[in-house]
Protein backbone atom coordinates (compact mmCIF):
# COMPACT_ATOMS: atom_id res chain seq x y z
CA UNK A 1 0.00 0.00 0.00
CA UNK A 2 1.35 3.38 -0.94
CA UNK A 3 0.43 6.85 0.40
CA UNK A 4 0.64 10.17 -1.35
CA UNK A 5 3.00 11.49 1.27
CA UNK A 6 4.53 14.33 -0.70
CA UNK A 7 1.08 15.45 -1.90
CA UNK A 8 -0.35 15.57 1.64
CA UNK A 9 2.67 17.34 3.01
CA UNK A 10 2.45 20.13 0.44
CA UNK A 11 0.37 23.27 1.18
CA UNK A 12 -1.67 22.78 -1.99
CA UNK A 13 -2.42 19.20 -1.13
CA UNK A 14 -3.45 20.08 2.39
CA UNK A 15 -5.83 22.78 1.14
CA UNK A 16 -7.41 20.38 -1.34
CA UNK A 17 -7.93 17.74 1.34
CA UNK A 18 -9.39 20.35 3.70
CA UNK A 19 -11.73 21.53 0.95
CA UNK A 20 -12.85 18.00 0.20
CA UNK A 21 -13.52 17.34 3.89
CA UNK A 22 -15.49 20.59 4.18
CA UNK A 23 -17.59 19.61 1.18
CA UNK A 24 -18.27 16.18 2.67
CA UNK A 25 -19.23 17.69 6.02
CA UNK A 26 -21.49 20.23 4.31
CA UNK A 27 -23.20 17.50 2.33
CA UNK A 28 -23.65 15.47 5.49
CA UNK A 29 -25.16 18.46 7.30
CA UNK A 30 -27.48 19.12 4.38
CA UNK A 31 -28.63 15.52 4.36
CA UNK A 32 -29.11 15.58 8.11
CA UNK A 33 -31.15 18.79 7.86
CA UNK A 34 -33.23 17.40 5.02
CA UNK A 35 -33.85 14.20 6.96
CA UNK A 36 -34.90 16.18 10.03
CA UNK A 37 -37.31 18.27 7.97
CA UNK A 38 -38.73 15.20 6.25
CA UNK A 39 -39.23 13.55 9.62
CA UNK A 40 -41.66 16.22 10.84
CA UNK A 41 -43.55 15.62 13.02
CA UNK A 42 -41.22 13.61 15.22
CA UNK A 43 -42.71 14.65 18.57
CA UNK A 44 -45.96 16.05 20.04
CA UNK A 45 -47.47 19.25 18.68
CA UNK A 46 -48.96 21.89 20.99
CA UNK A 47 -51.89 24.09 20.01
CA UNK A 48 -52.04 27.13 22.27
CA UNK A 49 -55.58 28.42 22.80
CA UNK A 50 -55.30 32.02 24.06
CA UNK A 51 -58.67 31.82 25.85
CA UNK A 52 -60.21 29.72 28.64
CA UNK A 53 -61.57 26.24 27.95
CA UNK A 54 -65.12 26.05 26.62
CA UNK A 55 -65.03 28.93 24.13
CA UNK A 56 -65.23 28.53 20.38
CA UNK A 57 -61.44 28.64 19.86
CA UNK A 58 -61.07 25.83 22.39
CA UNK A 59 -63.93 23.75 20.95
CA UNK A 60 -62.57 23.86 17.40
CA UNK A 61 -58.92 23.41 18.43
CA UNK A 62 -59.77 20.24 20.35
CA UNK A 63 -61.94 18.77 17.60
CA UNK A 64 -59.35 19.42 14.89
CA UNK A 65 -56.44 18.53 17.17
CA UNK A 66 -57.84 15.03 17.75
CA UNK A 67 -58.03 14.39 14.03
CA UNK A 68 -54.62 15.93 13.35
CA UNK A 69 -53.11 13.52 15.86
CA UNK A 70 -54.60 10.61 13.93
CA UNK A 71 -53.27 11.67 10.53
CA UNK A 72 -49.87 12.93 11.72
CA UNK A 73 -49.15 10.03 14.06
CA UNK A 74 -48.15 12.30 16.96
CA UNK A 75 -50.07 13.56 20.01
CA UNK A 76 -51.59 17.02 19.63
CA UNK A 77 -51.83 18.81 22.98
CA UNK A 78 -54.18 21.69 23.74
CA UNK A 79 -52.71 24.33 26.05
CA UNK A 80 -55.12 27.04 27.27
CA UNK A 81 -53.24 30.28 27.97
CA UNK A 82 -55.91 32.94 28.62
CA UNK A 83 -55.13 36.52 29.48
CA UNK A 84 -54.97 40.06 28.10
CA UNK A 85 -57.79 39.46 25.62
CA UNK A 86 -55.92 36.64 23.88
CA UNK A 87 -52.65 38.54 23.69
CA UNK A 88 -50.84 36.44 26.31
CA UNK A 89 -51.23 33.07 24.59
CA UNK A 90 -50.75 34.47 21.10
CA UNK A 91 -47.56 36.18 22.26
CA UNK A 92 -46.22 32.87 23.56
CA UNK A 93 -46.60 31.35 20.09
CA UNK A 94 -45.00 34.40 18.43
CA UNK A 95 -41.85 33.75 20.47
CA UNK A 96 -41.86 29.95 20.14
CA UNK A 97 -39.34 28.09 17.95
CA UNK A 98 -40.41 28.15 14.31
CA UNK A 99 -40.32 24.38 13.93
CA UNK A 100 -43.98 23.47 13.45
CA UNK A 101 -44.46 22.12 16.96
CA UNK A 102 -46.25 25.16 18.46
CA UNK A 103 -49.40 26.62 16.92
CA UNK A 104 -52.04 29.15 17.98
CA UNK A 105 -55.79 28.68 17.57
CA UNK A 106 -57.15 32.18 16.99
CA UNK A 107 -60.33 33.79 15.73
CA UNK A 108 -61.34 37.12 14.23
CA UNK A 109 -60.49 38.65 17.62
CA UNK A 110 -56.88 38.39 16.49
CA UNK A 111 -57.45 41.13 13.91
CA UNK A 112 -59.92 43.21 15.94
CA UNK A 113 -57.45 43.27 18.85
CA UNK A 114 -54.72 44.35 16.45
CA UNK A 115 -56.98 47.13 15.21
CA UNK A 116 -57.41 48.69 18.66
CA UNK A 117 -54.13 47.76 20.37
CA UNK A 118 -51.21 49.36 18.53
CA UNK A 119 -48.71 48.36 21.24
CA UNK A 120 -49.06 44.60 21.10
CA UNK A 121 -46.01 42.54 22.18
CA UNK A 122 -45.82 41.13 18.64
CA UNK A 123 -46.47 42.20 15.07
CA UNK A 124 -49.81 40.64 13.98
CA UNK A 125 -48.52 40.28 10.42
CA UNK A 126 -44.75 39.79 10.67
CA UNK A 127 -44.64 37.58 13.77
CA UNK A 128 -46.73 34.73 12.37
CA UNK A 129 -47.06 32.32 9.48
CA UNK A 130 -50.81 31.85 8.80
CA UNK A 131 -51.45 28.12 8.46
CA UNK A 132 -55.14 27.49 7.79
CA UNK A 133 -58.58 28.88 8.43
CA UNK A 134 -60.47 26.21 10.37
CA UNK A 135 -64.02 27.53 10.00
CA UNK A 136 -66.20 30.58 9.52
CA UNK A 137 -69.76 31.57 10.31
CA UNK A 138 -72.14 34.23 11.60
CA UNK A 139 -72.60 35.29 15.20
CA UNK A 140 -75.79 34.60 17.13
CA UNK A 141 -77.58 37.50 18.80
CA UNK A 142 -78.80 36.28 22.19
CA UNK A 143 -80.74 37.92 25.01
CA UNK A 144 -81.68 36.97 28.57
CA UNK A 145 -84.78 34.77 28.51
CA UNK A 146 -87.10 37.31 30.15
CA UNK A 147 -86.21 40.20 27.84
CA UNK A 148 -89.36 41.09 25.84
CA UNK A 149 -87.76 40.72 22.42
CA UNK A 150 -87.98 37.59 20.27
CA UNK A 151 -87.12 38.87 16.78
CA UNK A 152 -84.56 41.28 15.27
CA UNK A 153 -87.25 43.95 14.82
CA UNK A 154 -88.45 43.61 18.42
CA UNK A 155 -84.90 43.92 19.79
CA UNK A 156 -84.19 47.05 17.77
CA UNK A 157 -87.54 48.57 18.79
CA UNK A 158 -86.86 47.82 22.47
CA UNK A 159 -83.41 49.40 22.28
CA UNK A 160 -84.93 52.54 20.76
CA UNK A 161 -87.60 52.66 23.46
CA UNK A 162 -84.99 52.34 26.22
CA UNK A 163 -81.94 54.32 25.09
CA UNK A 164 -78.97 53.58 27.35
CA UNK A 165 -81.01 51.31 29.64
CA UNK A 166 -80.13 48.04 27.91
CA UNK A 167 -76.61 46.66 28.23
CA UNK A 168 -74.54 44.13 26.35
CA UNK A 169 -71.69 41.83 27.34
CA UNK A 170 -68.46 41.17 25.49
CA UNK A 171 -65.47 38.93 26.15
CA UNK A 172 -63.30 42.03 26.49
CA UNK A 173 -62.34 45.35 24.91
CA UNK A 174 -61.41 44.92 21.25
CA UNK A 175 -63.12 41.54 21.01
CA UNK A 176 -65.21 40.51 18.03
CA UNK A 177 -68.24 40.56 20.35
CA UNK A 178 -67.70 44.25 21.01
CA UNK A 179 -67.13 45.03 17.33
CA UNK A 180 -70.24 43.11 16.26
CA UNK A 181 -72.42 44.91 18.80
CA UNK A 182 -70.97 48.37 18.24
CA UNK A 183 -71.46 47.90 14.49
CA UNK A 184 -75.08 46.88 15.19
CA UNK A 185 -75.60 49.95 17.41
CA UNK A 186 -74.24 52.39 14.85
CA UNK A 187 -76.15 50.73 11.98
CA UNK A 188 -79.45 50.73 13.92
CA UNK A 189 -78.97 54.11 15.56
CA UNK A 190 -79.41 52.79 19.11
CA UNK A 191 -77.42 53.08 22.32
CA UNK A 192 -76.71 50.01 24.47
CA UNK A 193 -74.20 50.14 27.32
CA UNK A 194 -71.06 48.01 26.99
CA UNK A 195 -70.04 45.72 29.87
CA UNK A 196 -66.70 44.01 29.09
CA UNK A 197 -65.78 40.69 30.73
CA UNK A 198 -62.54 38.77 30.99
CA UNK A 199 -63.50 36.01 28.60
CA UNK A 200 -66.63 34.50 27.11
CA UNK A 201 -67.43 32.16 30.02
CA UNK A 202 -68.18 34.90 32.59
CA UNK A 203 -70.04 36.95 29.97
CA UNK A 204 -72.29 33.99 29.15
CA UNK A 205 -72.79 33.19 32.84
CA UNK A 206 -74.01 36.72 33.55
CA UNK A 207 -76.34 36.59 30.55
CA UNK A 208 -77.84 33.38 31.92
CA UNK A 209 -78.13 35.02 35.33
CA UNK A 210 -80.02 37.98 33.88
CA UNK A 211 -77.29 40.46 34.81
CA UNK A 212 -76.84 41.59 31.21
CA UNK A 213 -79.40 41.92 28.44
CA UNK A 214 -77.64 41.11 25.17
CA UNK A 215 -74.66 39.06 24.02
CA UNK A 216 -73.57 38.61 20.41
CA UNK A 217 -71.29 35.59 20.20
CA UNK A 218 -70.42 32.46 18.25
CA UNK A 219 -72.64 29.40 18.19
CA UNK A 220 -70.16 27.20 20.11
CA UNK A 221 -69.86 29.76 22.90
CA UNK A 222 -73.64 30.16 23.27
CA UNK A 223 -74.85 26.58 22.81
CA UNK A 224 -74.77 25.56 26.51
CA UNK A 225 -76.55 28.76 27.53
CA UNK A 226 -79.19 28.36 24.82
CA UNK A 227 -79.81 24.75 25.85
CA UNK A 228 -80.31 25.86 29.45
CA UNK A 229 -83.42 27.83 28.50
CA UNK A 230 -82.11 30.87 30.36
CA UNK A 231 -80.98 32.53 27.12
CA UNK A 232 -82.89 33.08 23.89
CA UNK A 233 -81.54 33.61 20.37
CA UNK A 234 -83.27 36.35 18.40
CA UNK A 235 -81.22 36.45 15.20
CA UNK A 236 -77.93 35.95 13.39
CA UNK A 237 -75.42 38.48 12.07
CA UNK A 238 -75.14 37.22 8.48
CA UNK A 239 -76.70 39.34 5.74
CA UNK A 240 -78.84 36.40 4.58
CA UNK A 241 -80.28 33.26 6.23
CA UNK A 242 -77.56 30.77 7.13
CA UNK A 243 -77.45 26.98 7.08
CA UNK A 244 -75.74 27.19 10.47
CA UNK A 245 -78.97 28.43 12.09
CA UNK A 246 -81.80 28.22 9.54
CA UNK A 247 -84.42 28.90 12.22
CA UNK A 248 -83.00 32.38 12.96
CA UNK A 249 -83.68 35.51 10.95
CA UNK A 250 -80.78 37.80 9.93
CA UNK A 251 -80.53 41.03 11.93
CA UNK A 252 -80.32 42.71 8.52
CA UNK A 253 -84.10 42.29 8.25
CA UNK A 254 -84.43 45.02 10.88
CA UNK A 255 -81.09 46.76 10.21
CA UNK A 256 -80.51 47.03 6.44
CA UNK A 257 -76.87 46.53 5.50
CA UNK A 258 -75.82 45.04 8.83
CA UNK A 259 -73.56 42.00 8.53
CA UNK A 260 -70.83 40.49 10.69
CA UNK A 261 -68.97 37.19 10.41
CA UNK A 262 -66.33 35.40 12.43
CA UNK A 263 -63.55 33.02 11.44
CA UNK A 264 -61.30 30.63 13.34
CA UNK A 265 -57.78 29.82 12.18
CA UNK A 266 -54.39 28.38 13.01
CA UNK A 267 -51.14 30.36 13.13
CA UNK A 268 -47.50 29.28 13.47
CA UNK A 269 -44.47 31.38 14.41
CA UNK A 270 -42.94 33.34 11.54
CA UNK A 271 -40.17 31.38 9.86
CA UNK A 272 -41.85 27.99 10.19
CA UNK A 273 -40.70 25.88 7.20
CA UNK A 274 -43.09 26.35 4.25
CA UNK A 275 -43.28 22.58 3.77
CA UNK A 276 -44.57 22.18 7.33
CA UNK A 277 -47.08 25.01 6.91
CA UNK A 278 -48.32 23.48 3.66
CA UNK A 279 -48.64 20.01 5.21
CA UNK A 280 -50.66 21.40 8.12
CA UNK A 281 -52.83 23.42 5.75
CA UNK A 282 -53.53 20.39 3.59
CA UNK A 283 -54.40 18.15 6.55
CA UNK A 284 -56.62 20.75 8.27
CA UNK A 285 -58.50 21.48 5.04
CA UNK A 286 -59.10 17.77 4.49
CA UNK A 287 -60.28 17.37 8.08
CA UNK A 288 -62.81 20.22 7.98
CA UNK A 289 -64.13 19.16 4.57
CA UNK A 290 -64.79 15.61 5.79
CA UNK A 291 -68.48 14.71 6.29
CA UNK A 292 -68.10 14.06 10.03
CA UNK A 293 -66.35 17.36 10.72
CA UNK A 294 -68.68 19.29 8.41
CA UNK A 295 -71.63 18.01 10.42
CA UNK A 296 -69.88 18.91 13.68
CA UNK A 297 -69.12 22.45 12.48
CA UNK A 298 -72.69 22.96 11.33
CA UNK A 299 -74.00 21.92 14.75
CA UNK A 300 -71.63 24.46 16.27
CA UNK A 301 -72.76 27.25 13.96
CA UNK A 302 -69.88 27.25 11.48
CA UNK A 303 -68.80 25.97 8.08
CA UNK A 304 -65.43 25.01 6.53
CA UNK A 305 -63.37 27.86 5.10
CA UNK A 306 -60.72 26.08 3.01
CA UNK A 307 -58.16 28.84 2.38
CA UNK A 308 -54.52 28.40 1.38
CA UNK A 309 -51.84 29.89 3.68
CA UNK A 310 -51.38 32.78 1.22
CA UNK A 311 -55.11 33.49 1.07
CA UNK A 312 -55.38 33.39 4.86
CA UNK A 313 -52.41 35.77 5.20
CA UNK A 314 -53.96 38.17 2.69
CA UNK A 315 -57.26 38.18 4.59
CA UNK A 316 -55.54 39.04 7.87
CA UNK A 317 -53.68 41.90 6.18
CA UNK A 318 -56.94 43.26 4.69
CA UNK A 319 -58.97 43.00 7.87
CA UNK A 320 -56.72 44.90 10.27
CA UNK A 321 -57.07 48.29 8.52
CA UNK A 322 -60.77 47.60 7.89
CA UNK A 323 -61.46 47.09 11.60
CA UNK A 324 -59.34 50.11 12.44
CA UNK A 325 -61.77 52.17 10.37
CA UNK A 326 -64.79 50.48 11.96
CA UNK A 327 -63.36 51.21 15.42
CA UNK A 328 -62.90 54.86 14.54
CA UNK A 329 -66.38 55.22 13.02
CA UNK A 330 -68.07 53.41 15.93
CA UNK A 331 -66.08 55.22 18.61
CA UNK A 332 -64.37 52.11 19.94
CA UNK A 333 -61.46 53.34 22.03
CA UNK A 334 -57.90 52.44 21.06
CA UNK A 335 -54.72 52.65 23.08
Amino acid sequence: MTFAGPFLSSPIGMRRVAGALAALLGAAAFCAGASAQEAWPARPITIVVPYPAGGSNDVFARAIGRRLAEVLGQPVLIDNKPGAGGTLGTGIVAKAPADGYTLAAVSSSFVTNAAVQPRLPFDPVKSFAPVAMMAQGPFVVAVRADLPAKTPAELVALAKQRPGKLNYASSGPGSTNQFATELLKSSAGVFITHIPYRGMAPATTDLMGGNVDVLIASGPSLQPALRSGKVRAVGITSAKPSATAPELAPMAQAIPGYSFGIWWGMLAPAGTPPAVVQRLNSEINKIVEGPEMKAFLLREGAEPAGLTPAQFAAQIQREIPYWQKVAKDAGISTE
